[in-house]
């Protein structure tokens, strides 16, 4: 039953556009510009780091508490299939006409729920190669050095789970393509 409870609560935290929510208050749609991904990154593409920076945090937040409340309702487990179902809220929201997008902030905030030491190495290492470099380069080292930071710290069954949690993302790459220049998107370069 709380596996339940946990994908219920975290389908709904999912299902919350903070981003579309974000963009909409400075006048911008998501859905029509950009790559048309109504997540942080697009938020960030088109509203620029000072006016997204809230679509970021909602988005994490989003794993982050469904996280949390798996834990309060069971273990672990319980923990990764509610951000699991923050993640598939996120790319089909119940709120926002299930066209969302590709959860990796998602991702990003379950990951402080399931192995927060683990979390607080790879945003350490975030903000170093971000200072380094850019902030792009920085989320990416942190996503993927989270499960060699995990595997130090955490039972290698944990860090196999968050090589699912992993492959949804992969997934919904895959499945979501960005739209192209021609319909009005931004190519990925």
């Amino acid at each position: 039953m709380e596996y339940v409870i946990a994908a219920v609560v975290g389908y709904v935290l999912g299902s919350i556009p903070v981003a579309l929510i974000v963009a909409r208050r400075h006048g911008v749609d998501l859905h029509s510009t950009g790559d048309g991904n109504p997540g942080a990154w697009n938020a960030l593409e088109q509203l620029g780091g000072r006016r997204a920076w809230p679509a970021f945090i909602g988005d994490a937040l989003k794993g982050l508490l469904a996280g949390v409340v798996g834990h309060a309702v069971g273990d672990v487990w319980t923990a990764y299939v509610a951000v699991a179902a923050a993640m598939v809220g996120h790319a089909y929201p119940l709120f926002a006409g299930f066209r969302g997008g590709k959860a990796v902030m998602t991702f990003v905030g379950g990951a402080f729920a399931v192995a927060p030491f683990a979390a607080l190495i790879v945003l350490a290492l975030c903000a170093a190669v971000t200072a380094a470099s850019r902030f792009a380069y920085g989320a990416r080292a942190g996503v993927f050095a989270f499960p060699l930071a995990q595997l130090a710290l955490y039972p290698v069954e944990e860090v196999a789970a968050t090589g699912g949690l992993m492959c949804v993302i992969g997934a919904l790459f895959a499945v979501k393509t960005p739209r192209s220049p021609a319909e009005g998107g931004a190519s990925e370069a």
